[in-house]
């Protein structure tokens, strides 16, 4: 075992120790990104290489702090973004939110898919669905001015267009004409704030967190928006909370002009997101 890897075992038992839910996968990402190299090639660091930043690096994550605010940056399906202080880290779970609504659209059999992201923080899911699926067009809405910096820096040079507003107001100029509204939005009660964990509550910014005393406030206004968006027909599909699996789909009623509203499980199987389909007159 040369240096580094003996370093990063060391620096294992530390996050662990720290509760870090990840501790092996984020010391050997930490290694990675302070030498250089990717996490399969860490093996090939020579001794007299070692750079002792890693345990300023491994201190920072020991203390809670997000690691893709330590690298910089953020793995997402086949993209890799751009976030640090001021934007919401985009989570894994949220990649199969995505996966659901790429072969929502490709279903459609659109030839240009017209898309909207609401509440797109980093532009996470509007890069991916632009990227997945070649000839859309896609518009992404964030309203908090940091996030907006970060989604800029993300989106340049891609095909997404980004719109600084409220997603509860935006875009009225394509109402009636969406194929697919898709969100992360904020879900998390105001009483759960203890119960977060500090990577979020201390560093992700509040306004990308919580929604009202049962979380459920901006998605609430989200079914008006998507309702007035979407063409007859398009789909809506909003990621919530595990323990949100049996409220959601009811917000998207009959009554209110929807048909098919469903939840959908993530990968380790807790409901994830809701979809629905706007009723045809």
């Amino acid at each position: 075992m040369n240096l580094l890897l003996a370093e990063v075992a060391q620096a294992t038992q530390r996050l662990a120790d720290a509760g870090v839910p990840s501790p092996r996968f984020d010391a050997e990402e930490l290694a990675a990104f302070v030498h250089g190299v990717k996490r399969g090639e860490l093996h090939t660091v020579a001794d007299a290489d070692f750079d002792a930043r890693y345990w300023e690096a491994v201190a920072r994550r020991e203390a809670r702090e997000p690691l893709q605010h330590i690298t910089g940056r953020a793995f997402f399906r086949y993209l890799e973004l751009q976030v640090g202080p001021g934007v919401f880290v985009p989570r894994p779970e949220t990649e199969s939110v995505v996966g659901w609504a790429i072969d929502a659209v490709r279903a459609m059999d659109v030839v240009e898919p017209l898309i909207v992201d609401l509440c797109t923080g980093s532009g996470a899911i509007a890069l991916a669905l632009a990227q997945e699926v070649p000839r859309s067009r896609v518009h992404a809405v964030e309203l908090d001015e940091s996030a907006l910096g970060w989604a800029r820096k993300n989106v340049e040079g891609s095909r997404v267009q980004l719109h600084h507003g409220n997603a509860l107001t935006a875009l009225p100029e394509l109402d009636g004409q969406v194929d697919l509204v898709i969100s992360n939005p904020p879900y998390i009660p105001l009483t759960e704030w203890e119960y977060v964990a500090p990577e979020a509550r201390d560093h992700d910014p509040e306004l990308a967190l919580f929604s009202g005393e049962d979380g459920l406030d901006t998605i609430r206004g989200l079914e008006r928006t998507a309702h007035r968006l979407l063409r007859p027909g398009g789909v809506v599909v909003i990621e919530h909370a595990d323990t949100q699996g049996g409220q959601v789909p009811w917000i998207f009623t009959e009554e209110r002009g929807w048909a098919d509203a469903a939840d959908h499980p993530d990968l380790n199987n807790r409901p994830r997101f809701a979809t629905a389909r706007k009723a045809t007159p």
